[in-house]
């Protein structure tokens, strides 16, 4: 892989699904590139496509939705080029991904240990006594205190937390080049949310991974990110550094999204918490043109019938509103 090659590079990608309203692109064009090292956050309401386009880079979206444009390159390779058996091998062990709901993920009937000595057994082609003995560091890695007693639980024997660390445990023990994470602190309390992403940041600077971190918690992204993309109805609507998208948001969602979130500063003078106007649209029935221009205080008519791409008014920071600059 050259210099200059990102890890992965996402070019207009596009993702169909089904609902009981019909059939709709749950992605639409996204594109964006992964550089070693670095941490995109995909950052935008539920529904609003973050987590298909996840599925969608290892080619998990669930049947019967496809993708159906666009395409994906890891290590500059198209990645419907490779062969069955290179996308087994770079699934856990290039590429690695975290869940949202760990308790899904992790089989009921086996204990934890077994489920992650055969995980290593497989993707590190090593013993399955030596599986067992990383996997009981890789517990003490994640700060799970007495890893090989853990290690003969089974799931439901552990904490919503202490799951979550075992799934992280599993995805970075091959050591990943990237790590996708969808929504990895949901369903838990803010102090276990807290740890969960101390963690996760703690094992990218220290292996040096790539990460893609989904969320809805501007909060979450903003810590842990060096690029926002910010999605909208299948659209990334905005996407720059971190900072700047932060500070100087361009986008009227944006700026919606980051207006919402509630000040607890204080002395802070004391005003009405702020919301986004309606209600997202419904996907299988978008409206011609942008789909935010509905709940939007800076729509004009040209918005009905616009295209939603990214203006790069600024290097690397891009808006797909035309309107507001």
């Amino acid at each position: 892989m050259q210099r200059s090659t990102p890890l992965l590079d996402v070019r207009d990608l596009s993702v169909g699904l089904t609902n009981r309203h019909g059939a709709f692109l749950a992605a639409h064009r996204v594109g964006f590139a992964v550089a070693p090292g670095q941490s995109i956050g995909l950052l935008g309401e539920s529904g609003c496509g973050k987590s298909i386009t996840l599925r969608a880079l290892l080619g998990l979206v669930p049947h019967p939705g496809e993708i159906v444009g666009g395409s994906v390159h890891w290590k500059g390779r198209d990645w419907r080029s490779l062969t069955r058996q290179e996308v087994r091998r770079i699934r856990g062990k290039e590429i690695a991904m975290i869940f949202q709901d760990p308790a899904a993920c992790l089989n009921p009937v086996f204990t934890i240990g077994d489920q992650i000595s055969e995980t290593l057994r497989i993707k590190l082609a090593i013993k399955s006594k030596a599986a067992r003995e990383l996997a009981a560091d890789l517990l003490s890695r994640v700060g799970i205190p007495a890893p090989r007693e853990r290690l003969r639980l089974y799931p439901h024997e552990l904490s919503g937390g202490m799951r979550q660390r075992v799934m992280i445990s599993m995805a970075v023990g091959a050591e990943p080049d990237l790590l996708l994470a969808d929504e990895p602190t949901t369903a838990l309390d803010v102090t276990i949310q807290d740890q969960i992403l101390t963690l996760l940041a703690g094992l990218k600077d220290k292996t040096s991974m790539s990460m893609i971190l989904v969320s809805h918690d501007v909060g979450v992204v903003a810590q842990n990110c060096d690029v926002i993309l910010v999605m909208y109805a299948g659209r990334i609507m905005e996407s720059g550094p971190a900072l700047e998208v932060l500070r100087a948001p361009r986008h009227p969602y944006t700026r919606g999204l980051l207006a919402a979130i509630p000040h607890l500063r204080v002395g802070a003078a004391r005003h009405p918490l702020r919301t986004i106007a309606g209600q997202p649209p419904n996907p299988a029935n978008l409206p011609e043109g942008c789909p935010f221009q509905q709940r939007c205080s800076f729509a004009r008519p040209e918005c009905r019938t616009i295209a939603v791409t990214l203006d790069r008014a600024l290097p690397g920071h891009g808006s797909a509103c035309p309107v507001v600059t």
